[in-house]
């Protein structure tokens, strides 16, 4: 690792957004984590965990392609305004609903659809945030700081969370992701947008998302990497799903062996943000062979006969995971037309993050079913399926 890892950091509105992302993304992780163990405390159930995912991400497979026409009409600065205060207000009526004593199941669905609704908006407009923050020369460097960045979260909040739930409970784990949104908010205020590098926002006119589809279609590189990203998001990256059954139901454990699985998860996965980050180039061979190791790893996960194995191989699977996460994300933006990218990403969001809508409920059913091992040992084989269908043409394309 160098300072070549960290360059992004030296332009000073991406340090302000990254360190309010900083500050909301231990939030989200710990709402995220105190919204699992809230489910399983009420119905005991892998399938309601799966379908809290799905209610969460259904409106990413359903509407993103609305998502990146948006994106790609207006400013993306002012879409994080409205994004960051809704989530931030969904989360204080759930903490609210929670210390009330009046939260059931079925208001954690719609509160996790409307959440959803929200990130359908956000994430596309935040990967296109990052282009007009650092330009494209910097742009690989700041999507796999923004991957380092989540997945720092992803250990520091679960351990944080661990912690307020023992002490504090849940509903105040919500109330404080609410109140972590302002940080991002701040961070946007104080931003100045001559340093930053606007792309010219596309007018309205009729066939826009058709054209979106289109012009996936015609570019064999960005439609395959995203058929791979989208079964991999499906079947292969539902660790969320999968971890609160496997420390529970598994290894007999508790909050505190959640926790500690997450929390190793999140830092395998931060590490491999930081190799992502050093990377000078991604290529097509890259993202096959990760896929590939993705795979293996989740097997090593499964045969896993204690904790201390399945978080250590859990760490491995981490990093893995979000290195291919950000050279798939990276490979698409710079490989998209400028007038396409808010569309192209937006594809990417229903590839990723919608296909959980499938996917959680089917490996949240196959871990109640059959056991958390089988879950994860069916993400490995859909990983390696991913990687096959995507070789004819991924091989013979250089970027």
């Amino acid at each position: 690792m160098d300072f070549k890892t960290f360059a992004s950091l030296k332009v000073r509105n991406y340090r302000l957004y990254f360190i309010g992302q900083a500050v909301s993304l231990c939030g989200t992780w710990i709402q995220r984590m105190a919204q699992s163990w809230l489910v399983l405390q009420l119905t005991g159930s892998g399938t309601a965990l799966g379908v809290v995912s799905a209610f969460q991400y259904l409106p990413m497979f359903l509407f993103s392609p609305y998502a990146g026409v948006l994106v790609d009409r207006f400013s993306k600065r002012k879409i994080l305004y409205f994004t960051q205060a809704a989530s931030g207000l969904l989360a204080l009526i759930l903490g609210v609903l929670v210390l009330t004593g009046s939260v059931r199941v079925w208001m954690i669905y719609i509160l996790a659809l409307f959440l959803g609704i929200v990130d359908t908006i956000d994430n596309p407009a935040s990967q296109n945030f990052s282009l007009e923050i650092v330009g494209e020369e910097k742009l690989q460097n700041a999507i796999s700081l923004n991957g380092t960045l989540k997945s720092l979260a992803k250990a520091v909040g679960p351990a944080i969370a661990g912690v307020l739930l023992l002490i504090l409970g849940t509903g105040l784990c919500f109330m404080i992701n609410a109140v972590s949104y302002t940080a991002v908010l701040v961070a946007l205020f104080m931003m100045k947008e001559k340093e930053m590098y606007l792309c010219a926002l596309v007018p309205a006119k009729k066939g826009q998302i058709a054209e979106g589809f289109k012009y996936v279609k015609s570019k064999p590189l960005i439609r395959d990497v995203l058929i791979l990203i989208a079964i991999i998001g499906a079947f292969s990256c539902e660790l969320p799903t999968v971890i609160p059954l496997l420390a529970k139901f598994t290894f007999g454990g508790d909050v505190e062996t959640y926790t500690f699985l997450t929390t190793i998860l999140g830092i395998g996965s931060m590490l491999g943000g930081f190799f992502a980050a050093s990377c000078k180039r991604t290529s097509p061979h890259i993202i096959i062979n990760t896929s590939l190791l993705l795979a293996l790893s989740m097997f090593l996960v499964a045969l896993s006969p204690s904790v201390i194995i399945a978080a250590t191989f859990l760490a491995i699977t981490g990093g893995i995971a979000i290195f291919l996460v950000s050279i798939v994300s990276a490979t698409l933006q710079l490989e998209s037309a400028p007038e396409m990218r808010g569309r192209v990403m937006s594809l990417y969001t229903v590839a990723y993050f919608g296909t959980v809508a499938i996917g959680a409920p089917v490996v949240g059913w196959i871990c109640q079913v059959a056991g958390a091992r089988w879950g994860l040992t069916f993400g490995g084989f859909t990983a390696i399926i991913a990687a096959i269908i995507a070789i004819p043409t991924l091989k013979k394309t250089a970027i």
